[in-house]
């Protein structure tokens, strides 16, 4: 599994539990819906800043993001 899919997959957790749609976490992150849309599917190669941005609209720790759980191999 790779970052993309790793962060893909907490960003859609996350914002699911926040209550929040593509569309409004968007809106707070200062980027298109498309753009979310890219993000979780694992389209998106996300930046430290994207993590960083994502993670505080969702109004998480940025780690939170790059958290794994599974076997690593």
């Amino acid at each position: 599994m790779d970052v993309r899919t790793i962060v893909g997959t907490n960003v859609r957790r996350y914002r699911g539990e926040a209550g929040l749609s593509q569309e409004a976490l968007a809106e707070l992150m200062g980027v298109d819906r498309a753009y979310v849309s890219g993000l979780e599917l694992g389209r998106r190669n996300p930046t430290i800043l994207t993590i960083w941005h994502t993670a505080m609209a969702l109004k998480i720790r940025p780690s939170k993001l790059l958290e794994f759980e599974g076997p690593l191999f």
